[in-house]
């Protein structure tokens, strides 16, 4: 196959309708099924095929008798069609947010820990706003830092605990606020009416932890640490926020709790924080965005309420006794 100018392949011989296809190509594994659920003749997706690889100079992907599989150069293709499909979607979705502000698809991912307490502080500001659009949370996990979702476009931003120092060239950190842990136990607990504790009163009680190994508990050993103690023998150690919350509301347990938790969701629990001073690492909350890429003005006005509700008096402030 003979090479053409960029000018050539790119700017006047390729199509949305082409990327279209070859997506289609791949996605069902054959040309056969992809000219069905594209709803034309086989001739046409295969002649487009064809000429898409003649006019790119390269084998797009490899024929067997049991379909079609993409070559390197055709994920190359279909990496760069996705991105150019979503540019196109992001860029409908802004005519129709000025056409009508307040609706359109949002999507975010979010850890447990703002799930717990900020996020929904500032879903219901957002939704009061924008009562027309809708909001799509994936879950993500913080702790591993690999930002798949964002950076393959799953979603706009990352809300959650920001690495102390962001080393990932491509993406910009934001931080709102720094979150230091609270001692807290039930609100009808033998604790909940005791005044000046201090860490070392409490470190024979029964205590639940995070599990070794993950983000929160590394955090947590952090505060014990600061304090000149040794984590305690925790009689329940779990990575699942709400059952950590449950027990100790029960009374039974003590644990270390993230003060924007009790800030945004304090009072649709049954926990007071106890005056226990304590010393915590740093752990800034924030949200994470890709660099250089356009925010949809939704994402924008969501990340402008998100800032608005971590600066308001919202909850009982967290505290550093």
């Amino acid at each position: 196959m003979y090479q053409m100018k960029w000018t050539d392949r790119i700017g006047r011989r390729v199509k949305l309708r082409d990327l279209h296809i070859a997506l289609a190509v791949a996605e069902a594994g054959s040309m056969t099924r992809a000219a069905e659920e594209l709803a034309v003749s086989y001739p046409v997706v295969s002649k487009t095929i064809s000429e898409l690889e003649h006019t790119l100079g390269v084998k797009l992907f490899d024929r067997s008798i049991s379909g079609v599989e993409p070559t390197h150069y055709g994920r190359a293709l279909l990496k760069s069609g996705v991105a150019v499909f979503d540019e196109m979607r992001k860029g409908l979705q802004q005519i129709e947010f000025i056409r009508q502000p307040d609706a359109g698809d949002l999507r975010i991912g979010s850890s447990i820990v703002v799930d717990a307490g900020l996020l929904p502080a500032v879903i219901e500001r957002f939704s009061q706003d924008f009562p027309r659009a809708a909001l799509h949370v994936l879950p993500e996990n913080i702790a591993t830092q690999q930002y798949d979702n964002l950076r393959q476009r799953n979603v706009e931003l990352v809300l959650g605990r920001l690495p102390v120092t962001m080393s990932e060239p491509d993406l910009v950190a934001e931080p709102l606020f720094d979150e230091p842990h609270v001692v807290a136990a039930g609100s009808e607990s033998r604790w909940a009416k005791r005044r000046n504790l201090t860490l070392a009163d409490l470190m024979g009680e029964p205590w639940v932890l995070a599990q070794p190994g993950s983000l929160a508990r590394s955090l947590q050993d952090g505060v014990f640490r600061k304090s000149g103690l040794e984590p305690p023998s925790a009689t329940v150690l779990t990575v699942s926020l709400h059952l950590y919350m449950r027990l100790i509301e029960t009374g039974r347990w003590l644990g270390l709790v993230p003060a924007s938790v009790m800030r945004f969701g304090g009072k649709a629990m049954h926990l007071k924080v106890l005056p226990v001073k304590v010393l915590s690492p740093p752990a800034p909350v924030g949200f994470i965005t890709v660099k250089d890429r356009t925010l949809t003005p939704l994402a924008a006005r969501f990340i402008e309420c998100t800032r608005k509700v971590a600066n308001s008096d919202t909850g009982p402030k967290s505290r550093r006794p």
